[in-house]
């Protein structure tokens, strides 16, 4: 009963999200702030771990692959599928939840117990579409970009870090990366992205949009959401993986 208390209260939510907004100027305004502090301040970590995964991923494939049957230009191919099927897509959306989700959870949150949503709410704004619309879409919009610098840095890490520790050449990884490329694996992927985003956004904005309390239950709903935008990405991935592949 608990659940389908929260997911109507979250549909609940999402409705007042997608209101009509008052003054589009403001909301444009909005969306370019929350796109820089949500998306281009996360592209740092993104293409660091992304070339730290390529590079193990690559190590451990190479390692891994002593069969002399097997031939050597799978490691790249393994390496370029697992970064554009899996990891850039949902491995790195739930490491965005952690960033992003706990952020968003902290930020409105802090407002709620502040009472500066009540005192939106007074002035007749509507605060659940001015503060939670503009991350929503902001999200959304830049988590396709961040999945594709993530594939390309997950692929220059393990062509950096395989031939440096001479578990392949750089021509057979190469040659493996070209290999039997399918493009609906991006289209795949791409769609899932952006599933990835909207869940990032929106249920961090729930838990902090109804935190009663103080500075404690802050923290403690952005625990709950990043555990809860976790799970559903997983659920997410499972349901776009049967139905898409």
């Amino acid at each position: 009963m608990n659940f389908f208390y929260h997911a109507g209260r979250y549909f609940s939510l999402l409705a007042k999200v997608f209101s009509r907004p008052e003054r589009h100027r403001i909301y444009l305004k909005r969306l370019f702030t929350e796109i820089e502090a949500l998306g281009l301040d996360s592209v740092g970590i993104v293409v660091v771990i992304s070339i730290f995964m390529g590079g193990i991923i690559t190590l451990q494939l190479a390692y891994n692959m002593v069969n002399p049957f097997l031939p050597t230009y799978l490691v790249g191919l393994g390496n370029r599928d697992t970064q554009i099927l899996e990891f850039s897509s949902t491995i790195m959306a739930l490491i965005m939840a952690g960033k992003i989700g706990s952020n968003i959870t902290s930020e409105i949150g802090s407002m709620r117990v502040t009472e500066q949503i009540d005192s939106l709410e007074i002035m007749g704004v509507n605060p659940a579409s001015y503060l939670i619309l503009p991350k929503i879409i902001a999200v959304v919009f830049i988590f396709p970009f961040l999945y594709v610098l993530s594939v390309f840095f997950g692929i220059i890490g393990g062509l950096l870090v395989g031939p440096g520790v001479g578990a392949i050449t750089a021509a057979e990884y190469l040659n493996g990366v070209q290999y039997s490329f399918v493009p609906y694996y991006v289209t795949f992927s791409l769609i899932k992205s952006l599933f990835f985003g909207f869940l990032v956004a929106s249920v961090p904005a729930y838990f902090g949009y109804f935190v009663e309390g103080g500075a404690f239950e802050v923290g403690a709903a952005s625990t709950r959401a990043v555990v809860s935008t976790n799970i559903l990405i997983l659920v997410f991935d499972l349901i776009l993986t049967q139905l898409l592949l």
